[in-house]
């Protein structure tokens, strides 16, 4: 039987069709496929960051905590440092006491010393009349720093001075040394006894053996 222009069109259309659909399944076949590669491309890709992410922050931390390490090294020295600093200002005070001891019980040495604190009493008050006094076995010692002195001092000030030493009170016998100074009526005082110029010094540098020691006080407005 022959086929008629219809039956042939028919035909064509329906191996059209056929194709068409084959084709429209291989390029979603190829899709899916293109699709399924790129996600495990993707996840591999993501993973493969993920870990270099996670040992670059693994690198920093131990970086950081070695760098912690270090710092709380120094600080620790430093804090050792300190703390032998201060310690080394108190051995410094206490051999300083022992070197005024050591001084006292040297006439020459002590004669001088005297001589310097007396006139230095002198220039602090810068009174007219003075009253020394001293411990008991000085006063010898002091009247000769008195005599010498008097004269340095009228020539320095281009005033004269009258000195009393104290004979009714004396100082404790058994401080280092030393003397305090009065203006007449003994309101003033100049304290210019060994122990007194020695707490001078400790109260000096205690401010800065405190801060080595404990750091700075935050609530302390001034540092003199």
């Amino acid at each position: 039987m022959a086929l008629t222009d219809a039956d042939v069109q028919k035909q064509i259309k329906h191996m059209m069709a056929f194709i068409e659909q084959e084709a429209n399944e291989r390029v979603e076949e190829i899709l899916a496929k293109g699709d399924e590669e790129f996600n495990i491309e993707k996840s591999r890709l993501v993973q493969t960051h993920r870990v270099k992410i996670m040992d670059y922050y693994e690198k920093k931390e131990k970086q950081i905590e070695q760098h912690k390490k270090i710092q709380m090294s120094q600080l620790k020295n430093q804090a050792r440092l300190k703390v032998l600093k201060a310690r080394d200002d108190m051995d410094l005070l206490n051999e300083a006491r022992q070197r005024i001891a050591d001084i006292v019980k040297d006439p020459d040495r002590y004669t001088k010393l005297l001589e310097g604190l007396v006139l230095q009493g002198f220039y602090q008050l810068l009174e007219p009349k003075v009253t020394i006094r001293c411990r008991q076995q000085d006063v010898d010692m002091v009247q000769a720093a008195v005599n010498k002195n008097v004269a340095v001092y009228k020539e320095t000030v281009k005033s004269n001075i009258t000195v009393r030493i104290d004979q009714d009170h004396f100082l404790p016998s058994n401080i280092c040394g030393g003397v305090e100074v009065y203006n007449n009526n003994g309101k003033i005082k100049v304290s210019n006894t060994l122990e007194s110029r020695l707490d001078l010094v400790a109260q000096q540098m205690m401010p800065e053996i405190r801060e080595t020691l404990f750091g700075s006080n935050p609530n302390r407005r001034f540092l003199d």
